[in-house]
Formats: structure tokens, sequence, C-alpha cells
């Protein structure tokens, strides 16, 4: 029992860690391979800036301190569309560019529809994704849930925003709270 318990802190401190050094970090998906040979993941950054948010490129130059792209398996039967990441010099950078997508809603690179996402670990992709049906629940009773970096619950009740590390401690706060209980009966 306590050495499982030493294991999960051990792993949750690498998850921190790993997200750590990819905090200024943004995946780009969706990009087809030729464009990036041809312009560099900077050039295709720049170029999808210019086309969805040109606000955003006049403000202030973003600085790109490194790009590439991710391992890719590479399958001749379909046109391929890589992904890639970029890091930023500033987190307020990555902040703005994230932020952007989402008044949006789609963004496209020459025509084709593409993402923009933080960089994370994939264990905190899937803590996020745990979230999913709880959050679903609760934005349908309009209680104004968002997921927080890095995979932290927060929503309001009672007037009051309530922020939940994760499902324990959500489970464990229910007990005071009979109505929401209510809401989540079956879910947690």
């Amino acid at each position: 029992e306590k050495e499982i318990k030493k294991i999960q802190e051990y792993e949750g401190r690498i998850r921190e860690l790993s997200d750590a050094v990819k905090r200024n970090n943004i995946h780009i998906i969706g990009i087809p391979e030729e464009e990036k040979r041809e312009k560099g993941a900077e050039g295709v950054l720049e170029q999808i800036i210019a086309e969805n948010f040109p606000d955003l490129g006049k403000e202030k130059v973003i600085e790109i301190q490194k790009a590439q792209r991710t391992p890719f398996r590479y399958n001749l039967n379909r046109s391929s569309a890589q992904h890639g990441i970029v890091k930023l010099a500033k987190y307020k950078d990555k902040e703005k560019i994230l932020k952007a997508p989402r008044d949006k809603h789609t963004l496209t690179y020459k025509g084709r529809h593409i993402r923009i996402v933080a960089d994370l670990s994939t264990e905190t992709w899937q803590a996020r994704k745990d979230w999913q049906e709880i959050f679903n629940v609760m934005n349908r009773k309009n209680m104004q849930p968002r997921i927080l970096y890095l995979a932290s619950l927060s929503f309001r009740i009672e007037g009051e925003i309530k922020v939940s590390p994760n499902k324990q401690k959500l489970k464990e706060f229910i007990t005071i709270k009979p109505a929401l209980q209510e809401i989540l009966r079956g879910i947690l």
C-alpha cells in the first residue's frame, strides 16, 4: 500500500516536470507534410497567425525559440498531415495563441482545417479526458465548469467557485453537497 502511494507520487512528479518543460509549447495538428518541408514549422505558424488572427500578429512579434515536426509513421495509402511542436519564447504568447481559436472556433491553413493545442504529456491529456463526462453534466446544469491547467476541474456551485484537483477530492466534497451528489449520481 505504501509503495503504491510512493510510486503514484513519483509518477505525478514526473508528469509535472514533463509538463513544465513543455510549458511554452504549442502543438499544431493537420498541416500537410509538404508545407512543413517548404516553410518549416516557424513559417507555418506565422502563416496561421496571419490567416486566422491578423490582430495577434500586429500586436508584436511572437518570438519562436524552436520548431520541429513530431515523429510520424508515413502511410503511402493516404495523404499525410503531420503534427508540429513550436516552442515559444514567452508563455504569454502561447496563451494568446491558444485563446484566439476559442473566439474564432475553427482554424484554417490554406483552406484546410487545423488545430492548435497545448503540448502536454500523455498522462495529463488522459487526466483531462477523465473529467469529460463530469464536465458535460456540469455544463448542462450551467455550473460553468472549466478544466484548468494542468488537469483540475473548476466549477461554480451556490455562487462560489470550487476547484477539484482530482476525482477523489471531488468525491470528498460532494459528501457535504447533496444537490451535487444528485447531479453526479452514477458518474462519480
